[in-house]
Order: C-alpha cells, then sequence, then structure tokens
C-alpha cells in the first residue's frame, strides 16, 4: 500500500495525491542545541515511578541500577533525535559514467519503536532511486534509514519520510521505498499474532507515474527466491 500522510498543508478534500511532507519538518536534527529537557536524574526517576507503577520493588538488589540502564539505553535506542538527515545526503559522487537506471538498495536490516505503545518494531527496508548525474554513497541509505527508525514513528511515517528525504535532497528522476516489518505491539500484546508483517510503500516521480518501474523495482525486491 501507498504510505498515505496526514496533510499538514490544506489541501482540497477531493486530491487523491498523497500527501506531501514539508521537509522543514524532518529534515533536520529533532533536538534542539537550546531545547528544554529533563536532566538525566529526572528521567532515571521517572523510571524508577514506572517500576513501582508495575508493582515492583526499586529498592531491591536487581533493580538498583535499572533505571540508569534505561536511560542509557534510550540513549542508544532514540539517537536518532539528535542526528540530521540532510547532512547523511549531502555528499555526492558525479563519476557515473552515464548511469542511468535506477539504484537499489536492498534488505537494509533496522529496528524501531512504535510511538503508539513504544515497543519495537522491526524488518528490512528496500529503496532504489534513479539518479539525476549524481549518487550517494550506498551506505548513506541504511544511515538515513536507521536516523529515521530510531525515533519514535509509524511505519507509515518511515516510509515516507526517506523517501521524502531522498526526493529533497537528490532530486533524482523517481525513488522508490518498501519497508516490511514486524510489529511486537501485535506479535506480543494485543491479538498477539506472531510473524504477522506488515507492509507499506512509497513512490515518486517515475516510480509512481510508470507502472513498469513500480513492478520492475518490486520484481527486484522479490527476487526469483524470497
Amino acid at each position: 500500500m501507498d504510505a498515505l500522510i496526514k496533510s499538514i498543508r490544506p489541501g482540497k478534500p477531493s486530491d487523491a495525491k498523497p500527501a506531501e511532507l514539508d521537509p522543514s519538518e524532518f529534515m533536520a536534527a529533532a533536538v534542539r542545541a537550546d531545547q528544554l529537557r529533563p536532566s538525566r536524574a529526572e528521567a532515571e526517576e521517572a523510571v524508577k515511578t514506572l517500576l513501582s507503577y508495575i508493582g515492583e520493588d526499586t529498592g531491591r538488589e536487581g533493580l538498583l541500577d535499572t533505571p540508569r540502564r534505561v536511560v542509557e539505553a534510550y540513549d542508544e535506542l532514540y539517537q536518532g533525535y539528535h542526528q540530521c538527515p540532510a547532512e547523511v545526503l549531502n555528499r555526492t559522487f558525479g563519476e557515473t559514467a552515464g548511469y542511468d537506471d535506477f539504484v537499489l538498495v536492498r534488505d537494509i536490516e533496522f529496528t524501531s519503536q512504535c510511538e503508539h505503545h513504544m515497543m519495537p518494531f522491526y524488518g528490512k527496508a528496500h529503496i532504489a532511486y534513479t539518479p539525476v548525474e549524481r549518487v550517494v554513497g550506498l551506505s548513506k541509505l541504511a544511515r538515513l534509514t536507521d536516523i529515521f527508525a530510531r525515533r519514535l514513528q509509524t511505519q507509515e511515517h518511515l516510509t515516507a519520510q526517506v523517501a521524502a528525504a531522498i526526493d529533497e535532497i537528490l532530486k533524482p528522476r523517481g525513488v522508490a521505498v518498501l519497508i516490511e516489518a514486524e510489529h511486537t505491539c501485535m506479535s506480543v500484546r494485543g491479538v498477539a499474532k506472531h510473524g504477522a508483517s506488515t507492509f507499506t510503500s512509497r513512490f515518486t516521480g517515475m516510480f509512481r507515474d510508470n507502472p513498469a518501474e513500480q513492478q520492475r523495482f518490486l520484481s527486484l525486491v522479490r527476487g526469483p527466491n524470497r
């Protein structure tokens, strides 16, 4: 399915195109240097409050260092808030020898956190773009995915952000993003359906306008043995 994002720009109710994302909302680091935030001590105290809420004794030996460990884990899991997506894509290379087909990086593994329950979802991203004269380093597409994934997300929004960032910075002829993931908020709680996968996609430019290019992208992603 094509990831649809609620428009932040007013549009006519009859508009059929997916809403465009405003690059100013996501292309910079999400945390500003002058932004007021709770202290580490306050964050650790909040973890103790949650431990008490579930019925734990925060004074027992096994939990004495848990608040510190949880906050340190948060620093790692949510480091995407401090990273700038635009900087990842700002170095390109022009030695393409006239290459005019799309570039595909398949099976980019990622882990993110659902913004609804703060539980992990994980899977693979497949990203393609058709460059105009210049290309970006292949590892940068994986780094871009990680930056957005290491923020509280929905899979739909993650898909749209990755595509919009590539579109905004590289100005390619088209972008295709397909993400497949398992959500633990669905597999280990609620309906508890382990193994259920969610697929989201976003196409721009030639991939959006040319069904044959979409199909070629999907065929390469799936491959003969997948």
